[in-house]
């Protein structure tokens, strides 16, 4: 029999699956369904149910990519979670502003930390950790710790974690067991994010493994990493920091898969965010100083990929006059709320006719629903009316507005319970004119006709116009972040209506319009364009025109990322750094706690090489890869100090056939 191989992508909007025959590699069956936010499950399930039909034999791997935890971070989605500095100092913090890029405003400096060299550089404060713990336990889901040269020395890290965990019970993550970069700010910032994406994490691991189970599907589940690398579910749970970019990566994979090709720009457009990568000479390139989602920069190595807030699902809003702004909000389609609960056509069919006499407000055509009861009490009371409100049936945010008394989203914390999930939001959304323009219509189309009407009216447009606008200004905002993301340069926009006074965006404007009557310019891209998912090929055939390049469609674009997901490989990186000595020629090997020294830097390369390439291996078979490979790389770090890898890279272990 076939070794037949499942790939499941999990997006913001989408759940895609793919089975494929692991022998000659080909794809079998393919599948799309709506990503069920309030309950996981339903939705694998769902992609389970369409592809197992095609499946004669038995299933010998599940690989799985999500996106779900760079959508968290790029919408501002954290779960609350408190942060420990230990041995910080908080005048550099405040002087330099680096406190936004923690991820969470509650962060505490403690007394504490090491030296370079990995000495006590003050005693570890304990007690003040204990009264902060104890304080603070009830308004957060996790705790992060980060100790200043962690790296060299971790030991206080491990003491405030166990303190933290016994008067919490909470997950505590620490900085080092993430990364061993100097970079004290991106170590907290990726302490913290991971601790913020446990419980989502956690939710999507949970259905997962509850769904193959539910199906008799006994096989080894792995997951994809940012860099494009497999591991193994047990660590995923642990380190969900590593699955940012894990959904781009296996796009990029797949891409590459499905078109063949050695050297293209992947982009990829969802219903949540688009995302870019480059593959060349085969390969995804890979960042390794550490990726960037949002405002905040990490530690962790990834696919070298941008991601924005740009989709099918981004919120359009619409004033007066020629003004419109796409995301970066994602929001329910009006089509597909109004599908699940007909009042709202019959309520957006009344606001017509009331429009003729009183004109639309913007809160009118965005409703909000309850997505799931708060797991703590709320303390403000206009947040309990709220829920209580829309726990009968979505509504307007206007109506919301009204029915308690307020002028603001700010008066009932709304911010507050969108981003920790309770409240989910509809409007308007490219997705809804696709619906009336008959590109894509699967729900309620007269309640998108409906809201498309409304919001056209409010402009001054036709639904035409509108319709070729948002097209338009989705196309200029892939073309920028592609010029911004492979020239490494920023497009600086002037605030307002002012014209910038700035070269770069008025070359770029030109490129865009060519409105100058004496000068000229053309921006090209130099290798084709490989697009992927459900809506790539409505949108990117005007980018790629506009960058004077070829759009490869490959045969499954749809769902590129499941089969990225399932033809991906196990690595482990095992690192370590071999710092000079005052001559120059001895070395010593730092790893962790770990210290010797050497006569010569073959000598400390050879000891290094045997070390890590023994841990490497271990690590790969524990991972779930099958006789893997070692791979070695040095890399410069300046001042003669070299950063050395071990990479064992193997073909995932497959489950026992029949």
């Amino acid at each position: 029999m076939p070794d037949y191989v499942l790939g499941i992508d999990t997006g913001g909007t989408y759940t895609d699956g793919v089975l494929l025959d692991q022998s000659n590699r080909k794809v079998i069956a393919a599948t799309k369904s709506l990503t069920t936010h309030h309950d996981l499950t339903i939705c694998i399930l769902e992609a389970l149910d369409a592809l197992l039909s095609h499946c004669p034999g038995k299933i010998r791997l599940v690989s799985i990519s999500t996106t779900l935890a760079t959508n968290a971070i790029a919408e501002g989605k954290f779960q609350p979670v408190a942060l420990f500095l230990l041995g910080y100092d908080p005048e550099i913090i405040k002087n330099f502003k680096l406190g936004d890029r923690f991820a969470t405003s509650r962060y505490y400096y403690i007394n504490g930390g090491h030296t370079l060299r990995g000495e006590e550089q003050m005693p570890l404060d304990l007690e003040g950790i204990a009264q902060k713990v104890k304080v603070i336990k009830d308004q957060v889901e996790a705790f992060a710790v980060s100790g200043y040269f962690s790296p060299r020395n971790h030991s206080h890290e491990n003491q405030a974690a166990q303190v933290i965990q016994q008067l919490s019970g909470l997950p505590v993550v620490m900085g080092h067991q993430l990364s061993i970069q100097l970079d004290s700010v991106r170590r907290a910032t990726t302490a913290t994010l991971n601790a913020s994406l446990l419980g989502i994490s956690q939710s999507f691991f949970v259905a997962m493994r509850s769904a193959l189970d539910q199906r008799g599907i006994d096989a080894p589940l792995m997951v994809m990493r940012g860099d494009g690398a497999l591991m193994n579910i047990a660590t995923a749970a642990r380190r969900p920091i590593d699955t940012i970019h894990s959904g781009p990566a296996a796009s990029a994979i797949g891409g590459k898969y499905l078109a063949g090709v050695d050297k293209a720009l992947v982009i990829d457009i969802g219903g949540t965010t688009t995302d870019i990568a480059i593959i060349d000479r085969g390969n995804v390139n890979i960042l390794e100083e550490g990726t960037t989602v949002g405002d905040h920069k990490t530690s962790i190595q990834s696919a070298q990929v941008r991601s924005f807030a740009l989709g099918g699902d981004s919120q359009l809003t619409l004033q007066a006059g020629d003004y419109l702004e796409i995301g970066p909000a994602r929001v329910v389609p009006i089509a597909y709320l109004a599908s699940l609960h007909s009042h709202i056509q019959q309520e957006l069919a009344q606001q017509v006719l009331l429009s003729t006499e009183n004109r639309t407000k913007s809160k009118q055509l965005e409703y909000w629903f309850l997505l799931r009861e708060p797991k703590r009490a709320l303390a403000n009371p206009k947040s309990l009316k709220v829920i209580e409100l829309l726990r009968e049936k979505p509504l307007s945010l206007q109506t919301i507005l009204d029915k308690t008394e307020c002028r603001h989203i700010h008066h009932f914390d709304g911010e507050t319970l969108i981003r920790e999930g309770y409240i989910g939001r509809s409007g308007l959304t490219p997705t809804d004119l696709l619906h009336v323009t008959g590109e894509y219509a699967p729900w309620n189309v007269e309640a998108a006709r409906l809201i498309t009407q409304l919001a056209a009216g409010m402009t001054g447009w036709t639904v035409d116009q509108l319709d070729k606008k948002v097209k338009a200004t989705i196309a200029e905002k892939i073309v920028s972040e592609v010029i911004t993301f492979i020239s490494g340069q920023t497009l600086h926009r002037a605030e307002g209506f002012y014209t910038p006074d700035n070269l770069g965006w008025w070359l770029y404007q030109e490129h865009i319009n060519r409105r100058h009557p004496y000068l000229g310019c053309t921006i090209a891209l130099k290798m084709p364009i490989i697009g992927m998912g459900a809506p790539a090929n409505i949108y990117l055939p005007q980018v790629a025109e506009m960058l004077g390049t070829q759009l490869i469609l490959p045969e499954y674009y749809q769902v590129a990322n499941a089969i990225g997901a399932v033809v991906g490989n196990v690595m482990v990186t095992c690192e370590a750094r071999l710092n000079p000595q005052v001559d120059m020629i001895s070395y010593d090997y730092v790893n962790g706690a770990e210290r010797c020294s050497f006569p010569s830097y073959q000598d400390a390369v050879n000891y290094a090489k045997d070390i890590l390439g023994k841990k490497a291996l271990v690590d790969a078979v524990n991972a779930g890869a099958v006789e893997p490979h070692l791979e070695f790389e040095e890399i410069p770090q300046g001042a003669g100090i070299v950063r050395f890898l071990a990479k064992a890279i193997g073909n995932p272990r497959l489950g026992e056939a029949n």
